[in-house]
């Protein structure tokens, strides 16, 4: 399993409707899983602190060519090109892990 992590600033313009714009997002992002092979889950969150980033999205892919999928596919980029509009700085990290089982 692979999971993507995404964090963003948004533009001094969209601050204030931080809230709104997560919504956005959410729905999009979400509207992926179905769509995109090997995407098992996906999530967008709203930081409820102040801090350096105001989003974060946390996508769980089956494998690395799910995830390397994802990121050229077609629906994918739609959001990117819409989320580059509303963001001023983006930070990520992905990582390979197994799931615990009791």
């Amino acid at each position: 399993m692979v999971k993507h992590i995404v964090l963003w600033k948004l533009n001094e313009s969209q601050r204030g409707n931080a809230a709104g714009v997560a919504a956005s997002l959410r729905s999009r992002f979400k509207s992926l899983l179905g769509v995109v092979d090997g995407l098992t889950a996906i999530e967008v969150g709203l930081n409820y602190k102040s801090g350096d980033y105001d989003l974060c999205l946390i996508a769980d892919f089956s494998d690395k060519g799910a995830e390397a999928a994802y990121q050229n596919h077609p629906e994918h980029l739609k959001i990117k090109k819409l989320v580059h509009s509303l963001v001023c700085a983006r930070t990520s990290f992905d990582y390979e892990y197994t799931v615990a089982t009791a």
